[in-house]
């Protein structure tokens, strides 16, 4: 059974599988535009008299959403997801990734998980929303572009308190199983470069091979991790410590070429109680006083320079966060959960919104050939959000 875009009778509310196949057809890698769904989701606000404003980005190819139902001030409940979602290329789909399809009670299609199931269950809950008496506004906060770096949010977030009414709380709809979240590890990335000397293969000793000493430094960040992995540990996460990992290297012309240059594509995922500058701090120093010596003892020129490229803070809510106590009330859990995936919510805490992680949906879908949402994750979802409704209603 597929599910593909369609118009919906005048009168009739649709369902969140209904919105969802609409929200997958829309392409919305984040290498492309999110414009069209984006406009799509304004014109279907306005429909229930849901006023909508826009953050465009500095290009003009994207923007993110902010709508607000109930009263227009401050305070109230943010409800916010990311309207991209990661490439299909390379996967090995068994159907069409941008059209809808319901198998065994599981919605296949890219996004479904990650997370056009929270904005889909979000907006098919407006018309609960709009009739309520709210005594509290619900917000409605849709960004782009958070599987590269959060970048969308951080401009809207500027905004929150001036331009935009600022949330007391904001619920961050990632795929959590409709699990309460409370913490998250904080993501740094960097790009190190490696600068040797080149020359022939035939006399490797008069060279500086550039992947060589990467490659040193690949090894030593290894061991750095592991001895963080025995010392520093948080039991909530998996797994419980930071972690560093190297995403993509890169160097080198040919075989009979010593290399010149090789680049290091690399992730810390810290702890939230861990300083982000541990791990890259102790490879920088191994960097200067362990390999510069012997590349600048040949070649004058010889560097390794290493910049962050992107980072999203982790959340570190306390137990008596107003945010977290709302979730754990609205889904009955005692006890709140971590992660070692990043969202939104670390930023929406730094500019001073009480943030936690609860949506439908198990990460382990997310990013995968037939990523899939089943349907009980969105109706859990949608009882979630009617119980907001009633909570924040006279």
């Amino acid at each position: 059974m597929t599910q593909r875009s369609k118009t919906h009778a005048a009168g009739v509310s649709p369902s969140p599988t209904e919105l969802l196949a609409q929200l997958i057809a829309f392409d919305t890698t984040s290498a492309k535009s999110n414009l069209p769904l984006i406009s799509f989701v304004r014109d279907y606000l306005a429909t229930h008299g849901v006023a909508s404003h826009l953050v465009p980005s500095e290009d003009g190819h994207k923007a993110s959403l902010f709508a607000t139902i109930g009263p227009e001030r401050d305070g109230g409940v943010g409800l916010s997801g990311h309207s991209d979602c990661v490439p299909v290329d390379g996967q090995r789909w068994t159907s069409d990734p941008f059209v809808l399809r319901l198998a065994n009670g599981k919605l296949y299609g890219r996004g479904s998980c990650d997370m056009k199931g929270f904005i889909a269950c979000v907006l098919a809950s407006v018309p609960l929303f709009v009739k309520a008496k709210l005594t509290e506004p619900i917000h409605i906060v849709i960004s782009y572009d958070e599987e590269v770096g959060c970048v969308g949010v951080r401009p809207m977030i500027g905004k929150l308190g001036d331009n935009l009414p600022k949330p007391r709380l904001i619920v961050v709809g990632e795929p959590s199983n409709m699990m309460v979240i409370a913490a998250q590890k904080r993501i740094d990335s960097y790009v190190t470069t490696v600068t040797g000397l080149e020359g022939h293969s035939s006399a490797p000793a008069r060279g500086v091979n550039a992947i060589e000493y990467a490659s040193k430094l690949v090894l030593e960040m290894k061991r750095i991790a592991a001895e963080l992995a025995e010392t520093e540990i948080d039991a909530r996460f998996d797994p419980p410590n930071s972690t560093a990992v190297v995403g993509k290297i890169a160097g080198g012309t040919a075989t009979n070429i010593i290399p010149e240059t090789s680049v290091l594509k690399w992730q810390v995922r810290s702890l939230p109680t861990t300083s982000p500058e541990t791990i890259p701090a102790r490879l920088m120093d191994y960097a200067k006083n362990s390999l510069l010596p012997e590349m600048s003892a040949i070649s004058p020129k010889a560097a390794i320079e290493t910049i962050r490229t992107d980072n999203a803070p982790g959340l570190h809510a306390e137990l008596d966060s107003p945010a977290v106590a709302l979730a754990m009330k609205l889904t009955g859990e005692k006890t709140p959960h971590a992660v070692s995936y990043a969202t939104e919510a670390g930023l929406f805490e730094q500019a001073g919104c009480a943030a936690v992680i609860c949506g439908p949906g198990d990460i382990a879908q997310a990013h995968m050939a037939d990523e899939y949402v089943s349907v009980a994750q969105l109706e859990g979802c949608m009882a979630f959000l009617a119980k907001l409704a009633d909570e924040l209603s006279a």
